[in-house]
C-alpha cells in the first residue's frame, strides 16, 4: 500500500529562487486524533508564555538550586568518555541499583529489578497509563490534582473519575473514593506530597487506600516526586507494596535537575518489564550521559537534599505569613512539596484573577488548571528566593485590595 505525503505551498515568483510559504491550514488528511483533540493545552503553560524578564514568577515548580557539582562533572565526563550512545531500555544497571539502595528507606527488599529509569517522572506516568489502561478502563484521580493525570488517562483511552480531597489539609476523601469506584475501575492515582495543594497524606489515609485497592483488585499509581520535601509529619510511601502498586519518582526536584528529564518508576519485576516494553516503543531508552551524571551524584544526594529543604521550609513560612495578612485569602500551612494553594473570597474565576496578576507583574497558576475543585484557589510556588516571594506577595496584596 502506497502512502502519499502532500505539502501545500505557494511560490513567490518574484524571488529568483522561489519562496516556500507553508499554508496555515493543514491537509484534511493530517488531523489530530479525537483523543488528542479532547485534551486542552495546559493552563500553566499558557500563562508561562506571558512571562517577561521583569515578571515575578511564582508559577513554575522548579527549584532555583543548580544540580550537584558531582552530577555536572559526571555528565561532562560521561560525554568525554563516549557514553553518548543508546543504553538499556530500562536504564543503566548501576543507576538502577543506586536508586534501589536510595529507596530502601521505604522497603529494604527493593532491588534493581524493581526499578526502571524513565525520561522524567511525567514520562513515567504516561508510559504507565499506556502500558496498563485499556479503552474504557476507569482511573481515579485527585481533584485538585497535577495537570497531567487526566490527559494521560484520556490519551490511553481510559475514563477519568475524580475523587475529592478534604478541605484545608487536603487528605484524600475516603468517602469520595468509595463513591467513585465502579466495575470498570482499573487504578487509582495518588500524589503525596501534593502538587498543587502541598498536602501530605497521613498514615491512616495511606493504609485505607491500600486496603481499598487490595479489596477491589485495583492497582495504585503513587506519584511521590516530592517525597523528600516534607516539613511537618512524614512521608508514607506505597513502596512497601510492590505487588499492587507502582511508585513514580524523579530527579527533577531531589537533584534540582528539571531540565535533565530523568525519572524512575518502581514496582514488582513483572510490572517493570511491561513498563519497559512500552518505554521501548515510546523512546527506546532514557538519556545515557545524563544517567551517568546522576549516578556520580547519588552518593551525595542526602547532603544535597539537606541543604535544599531548610531553605524551602523558610520560604514556606514566609509565604504562609504573607498570605495570612492578605485580606480575603485563606491558607493552612502546606506540609510538603513547595506549593501554597490558598483559597480566596473574591467573586472572580481563578483564571481571570491569575491573568489580572500577570498584567501586574506576578505569575501564579489558577486553581482551575488542576481540576474543578481547584476553582477559588491560586497556586504559588515558593521554589524561588525569599526576595521574589516578597515581591510577589506585595503585588498580590495590591491586587487583592482592589478586589
Amino acid at each position: 500500500m502506497m502512502c502519499v505525503w502532500i505539502v501545500y505551498c505557494t511560490i513567490d515568483i518574484k524571488s529568483p529562487v522561489g519562496k516556500i510559504d507553508m499554508m496555515a491550514t493543514p491537509s484534511p488528511s493530517v488531523r489530530p486524533s479525537e483523543r488528542l483533540s479532547s485534551v486542552p493545552l495546559s493552563g500553566i503553560r499558557k500563562l508561562f508564555d506571558l512571562v517577561t524578564p521583569e515578571t515575578v514568577n511564582l508559577g513554575i515548580g522548579e527549584p532555583d538550586f543548580q544540580p550537584p557539582a558531582e552530577a555536572m562533572e559526571g555528565l561532562r565526563q560521561a560525554c568525554a568518555d563516549g557514553r553518548n550512545k543508546y543504553g538499556p531500555t530500562n536504564g543503566v544497571p548501576a543507576l538502577r541499583e543506586a536508586i534501589a539502595e536510595y529507596s530502601s528507606r521505604y522497603n529494604e527488599g527493593i532491588g534493581a529489578e524493581n526499578v526502571i529509569v524513565t525520561p522524567s517522572g511525567t514520562a513515567a506516568l504516561m508510559t504507565i497509563m499506556q502500558a496498563f489502561i485499556d479503552p474504557g478502563d476507569e482511573v481515579l484521580l485527585p481533584d485538585p490534582g497535577f495537570v497531567v493525570y487526566r490527559p494521560h488517562i484520556m490519551l490511553a483511552g481510559g475514563v477519568p473519575r475524580e475523587y475529592g480531597l478534604t478541605p484545608g489539609d487536603f487528605q484524600p476523601s475516603l468517602d469520595s473514593i468509595q463513591e467513585s469506584l465502579g466495575p470498570r475501575t482499573k487504578a487509582i492515582i495518588v500524589n503525596s506530597p501534593s502538587n498543587p495543594t502541598g498536602g501530605v497524606m497521613d498514615l491512616e489515609s495511606r493504609r485505607a487506600i491500600g486496603d481499598i485497592a487490595a479489596d477491589k483488585g485495583i492497582m495504585v499509581v503513587s506519584d511521590e516526586v516530592y517525597d523528600r520535601f516534607v516539613y511537618e509529619g512524614q512521608h508514607h510511601s506505597f513502596l512497601d507494596d510492590l505487588e499492587n502498586c507502582i511508585v513514580v519518582n524523579a530527579f527533577s526536584k531531589s537533584m534540582a535537575a528539571t531540565g535533565w528529564r530523568l525519572g524512575y518508576a518502581m514496582s514488582n519485576s513483572a510490572a517493570i518489564d511491561e513498563i519497559g516494553k512500552m518505554q521501548y516503543h515510546m523512546t527506546a531508552c532514557p538519556n545515557t550521559p545524563m544517567q551517568f551524571g546522576l549516578l556520580q551524584a547519588m552518593p551525595c544526594i542526602e547532603r544535597f537534599i539537606s541543604e535544599m529543604v531548610p531553605a524551602f521550609d523558610a520560604r514556606r513560612r514566609l509565604i504562609t505569613e504573607r498570605l495570612k495578612d492578605i485580606e480575603g485569602f485563606h491558607l493552612e500551612p502546606p506540609r510538603g512539596s513547595f506549593y501554597a494553594f490558598p483559597s480566596y473570597e473574591a467573586d472572580i474565576a481563578s483564571a481571570d484573577l491569575a491573568m489580572m496578576l500577570v498584567k501586574e507583574g506576578l505569575v501564579c497558576t489558577p486553581g482551575s488548571a488542576f481540576g474543578a475543585a481547584g476553582e477559588g484557589h491560586l497556586r504559588f510556588s515558593y521554589a524561588t528566593s525569599e526576595e521574589m516571594i516578597g515581591k510577589g506577595m506585595d503585588i498580590l496584596e495590591r491586587v487583592a485590595a482592589k478586589l
